[in-house]
């Protein structure tokens, strides 16, 4: 006797044109397994999309990095969602209850064979019933986007204007410091948005901070030196400047701070009152104008300094 084709795509490799179309025609039936190889699928999708933003967020200009190179880059993290799926983080149980007791059909989460984009997946889940646990008005899209899964849970962005999904370390970044960074904004009227950005580049997006001499965090969020008028606290550390566009190691000294808050009112101050930013100040809340006025007002001497930081805003933050 032949048994039912598996639909556990989790095994399988993550271009499996053929176990897809097995799992439409399983969803079409209405199978409860299928309901939920189906979320599952969904949940793998969903991975990879964070894992996508998680790669744009990444500088890439080494001397391997090339279309042949993310295109294999891709694939592999195609297959990583897949088994971090089967592993499961909880979004798949959710869609499988809500679904189960809105008495849906699986069909509405069935995958496309050619592996949907983020937007296409977020129109799919669209499709869906009302699910349990949605404000009044919120379709399943929205749900997806702002991690409203439960009755009540706060309707926080988990997509960047551009469509993208935020990394969990770019998310934890940004609601860290998103108070600090508009009380900057109120001060000099640049996008905090903005602020954050520079921030993250500055930092690694808080990984990478500098040090002071016992090892504790100097908070210094925008790699301000510290300069002869300094009076406060200091740090020293190994920085990367370039000198006629060639890269030179240095030891340079910086400012510290006793808090976060601290390093961006003293960010916000030096905006305010150096006519060296005037015109960064005058940007008009244009993301590639801000970097580039930084760069050419002299805030640091990375030839790509202003596209990198472009990027980070535009691509990387809600």
């Amino acid at each position: 006797m032949i048994g039912s084709p598996s639909t556990d795509l989790t095994a399988k490799f993550a271009l499996d044109t053929k176990g897809l179309g097995e799992l439409k025609q399983s969803a079409k039936a209405g199978s409860p397994a299928a309901l939920k190889e189906a979320a599952t699928q969904f949940e793998a999708m969903f991975i990879n999309m964070m894992m996508k933003s998680m790669r744009d967020a990444t500088p890439q200009e080494g001397m391997l990095d090339n279309q042949q190179s993310k295109m294999f880059t891709g694939m592999l993290d195609q297959q990583m969602s897949q088994n971090l799926a089967k592993r499961g983080m909880g979004l798949a149980d959710v869609l499988t209850r809500q679904l189960s007791s809105n008495a849906v059909g699986a069909q509405a989460l069935a995958i496309g064979a050619d592996g949907v984009a983020a937007g296409k997946a977020a129109e799919a889940a669209s499709a869906i019933a009302p699910l349990n646990g949605m404000r009044p008005g919120m379709d399943a899209a929205t749900m997806i986007k702002t991690g409203a899964t439960q009755p009540g849970s706060p309707a926080l962005a988990l997509t960047t204007a551009s469509g993208r999904v935020q990394a969990p370390h770019v998310r934890s970044f940004q609601e860290k410091l998103h108070a600090h960074a508009a009380e900057a904004e109120r001060a000099t009227g640049v996008p905090a948005k903005f602020m954050l950005g520079q921030a993250a580049l500055e930092s690694g997006w808080g990984k990478r901070m500098i040090r002071n001499a016992d090892g504790s965090n100097s908070n210094n969020l925008f790699g301000i030196k510290a300069g002869p008028g300094w009076k406060g606290k200091v740090a020293t550390a190994v920085t990367t400047e370039y000198v006629n566009g060639k890269a030179q190691t240095r030891v340079e000294k910086f400012r510290a701070y006793d808090t976060p808050a601290d390093s961006f009112k003293d960010y916000a101050n030096m905006l305010a009152k150096n006519p060296r930013y005037e015109k960064v100040l005058a940007s008009g809340g244009d993301a590639s104008a801000f970097a580039h006025g930084l760069q050419r007002a002299g805030y640091a001497t990375d030839p790509n300094y202003a596209s990198k930081l472009t990027r980070i805003i535009k691509h990387s933050l809600a």
